[in-house]
């Protein structure tokens, strides 16, 4: 009892130090589930490259630990881990749910795949409710999680089977959802790429011009003959778009892993500063490669910005032509330059705006 007392005393300090920023600019992502879930390890392992295997070393979040990601002009929010021990709308409690959910994008619910899971599913339920009921814009992303070494049926059967336990909870509580409510479900695991192509798919809904960045890929595909286009964050990762063709997970992952070759490549070729051991960065405006692979498919990558890359896959006989998909490549960066500037734009007369009301409120 004097840990649960000691816990909820830290919790509303977190929310109060926190308080400043929920006038952010930025959008939230609410990290939530039981303990040992996996919340934290996802975190680390996605945004500050931690190896998965470190992992287990990691102590319970005991307090609200906020993480500001801003990798890029597209890329930036904040993540909020909160603690799986404590219950947010318990009655003896007063955690301010108007003021955590009001100004939040989405809540990441991590549920443990290989434990017993009907617990975290009745609070996943209440955690939809209540949360919904302050904005019912949120978007809930579940993260079946830990699915690592299990059979490709079993996880079918685990997803189904989550999915229609929720279901029932929500169906059978007084409390009713708004239908317009977004539940969404991904299997992840921190051991493969399945965590990265899910955070992908989170962060791309928060991002005001996804519709503009893939009707570019999409134009990009099509003029210069490609199978696939991705426009990942260098540093994470994550894809922050791609073109509407399905995404295969082969696919994914080849481009995905093509990043580190060529930055690990980089680090060890790369021109060198004065001939020091200090080099310039493994990423930069000059970099771009070509992989060719056994099977006739050729992966090609371009730096888009310092922390943009454009990441495609094309058939042999599509790059015969690259002084094509080199010409349609300049004018796509330039385009999306140009979406940076205009994203710069609004955000510059939003600060203006909002400090021109905080003096305006400070005079009176």
């Amino acid at each position: 009892m004097a840990n649960e007392q000691k816990l909820s005393s830290s919790l509303r300090k977190s929310i109060a130090q926190n308080n400043n920023s929920l006038d952010d600019d930025k959008p939230r992502i609410l990290l939530m589930g039981l303990r040992r879930s996996g919340k934290s390890s996802i975190q680390k392992v996605v945004f500050q490259k931690m190896s998965p295997h470190e992992t287990l070393f990691l102590e319970s979040t005991n307090k609200i630990v906020k993480n500001d990601i801003s990798n890029n002009t597209f890329v930036q929010f904040q993540i909020w881990d909160f603690p799986g021990q404590i219950d947010l709308f318990g009655d003896t409690q007063n955690f301010e749910c108007e003021l955590i959910f009001s100004g939040c994008g989405a809540i990441v619910y991590v549920v443990d795949a290989q434990d017993n899971y009907l617990d975290s599913i009745s609070k996943l339920a209440e955690t939809i409710q209540e949360a919904s009921k302050v904005n019912d814009q949120i978007a809930f992303e579940i993260f079946i999680h830990k699915m690592d070494g299990i059979s490709d049926d079993h996880k079918i059967q685990i997803q189904q089977d989550i999915q229609q336990r929720l279901n029932d909870e929500l169906n059978d509580s007084e409390v009713k959802v708004p239908p317009n409510v977004k539940i969404r479900f991904h299997m992840t695991s921190i051991y493969d790429h399945s965590i990265f192509e899910a955070f992908s798919k989170v962060i791309q809904k928060l991002i005001p011009q996804l519709p503009t960045l893939e009707n570019l890929l999409d134009m990009l595909v099509t003029n210069s003959r490609l199978e696939k286009a991705f426009l990942f964050d260098v540093v994470s990762k994550i894809y922050i778009a791609t073109d509407a063709t399905p995404v295969d997970n082969t696919t994914y992952e080849l481009c995905s892993d093509m990043i580190d070759v060529v930055i690990d490549i980089s680090c060890i070729y790369g021109n060198r500063i004065n001939g020091n051991e200090g080099s310039s960065s493994a990423y930069d405006e000059e970099t771009g490669a070509v992989i060719k692979l056994n099977n006739g498919t050729v992966l090609y990558l371009r730096e888009v910005n310092k922390y943009l890359a454009l990441v495609c896959l094309l058939t042999k006989d599509s790059y015969e032509k690259v002084g094509l998909i080199n010409y349609n490549f300049d004018i796509f960066k330039q385009a999306i330059e140009n979406v940076f500037q205009v994203r710069s734009t609004l955000q510059k007369k939003k600060r203006d705006i909002k400090k021109k009301k905080e003096q305006a409120n400070n005079k009176q």
